[in-house]
């Protein structure tokens, strides 16, 4: 059993992830969708958890050694990111998706210097848009961004292009296709439901939209 395939099974295992293609859930979007992850189902199962944390932790130092600080995304990032820089010995920040309204007004928290090689930490990647908002902020803040590490990933060709074009690598532990062979395989879905779910992360902004 591959890694990828490791993760999604404990995301499975912890009902991280619900699949129904049959009556589909409603992202805050609009967007129809025949799955649903909610990483921080996983926050509250410590074996399960500590596994994630160094999958997670393995991913960040073999494919970024030279790592010297790792921001979470606020919210679902944080306890991922502060966990990882924890056990890798490493300053930890966390970026608000806009800033604070009181206070000293950051949106971005913590203690840093201008120039340190940043690995942002997410829970999930889906258009990665909201992602790139926040690499914005923090290259804006003088710091380098090297790359992106999440639990799980959609897969989406746009996000991939986006990550691409903004030049931030980007890895995730798990990923859409990984899921959904896996729960076949567990019969955790039906046979017949594959394509539909595979049609889904072609066009999953017009996916539902005639059914």
């Amino acid at each position: 059993m591959t890694n990828e395939t490791t993760v999604a099974e404990k995301l499975l295992q912890v009902n991280a992830v619900k699949l129904n293609p049959k009556e589909p859930f409603t992202w805050a979007s609009g967007w129809k969708s025949p799955i649903y992850c909610d990483n921080r189902k996983v926050l509250g199962y410590p074996y399960v958890r500590d596994f994630i944390k160094s999958e997670m932790c393995n991913t960040i130092f073999e494919r970024f050694p030279d790592a010297e600080l790792i921001a979470g995304v606020a919210t679902a990032g944080i306890a991922w990111g502060a966990m990882a820089s924890d056990q890798l010995k490493l300053p930890f920040i966390y970026v608000r998706p806009k800033p604070k309204e009181h206070g000293l007004g950051n949106q971005i928290e913590g203690h840093y210097e201008k120039g340190m090689k940043t690995v942002i930490v997410e829970d999930l990647i889906s258009t990665g848009k909201s992602s790139l908002q926040v690499c914005e902020v923090v290259k804006n803040t003088g710091l380098d961004i090297i790359g992106m590490v999440s639990i799980f990933t959609y897969g989406f060709e746009e996000a991939q292009k986006a990550c691409a074009l903004a030049n931030i690598p980007t890895y995730s532990l798990t990923n859409y296709q990984t899921l959904i062979n896996l729960a076949i395989e567990k019969g955790t879905i039906d046979p017949a439901d594959q394509d539909t779910l595979l049609n889904w992360s072609q066009k999953p902004s017009e996916w539902g939209k005639n059914g």
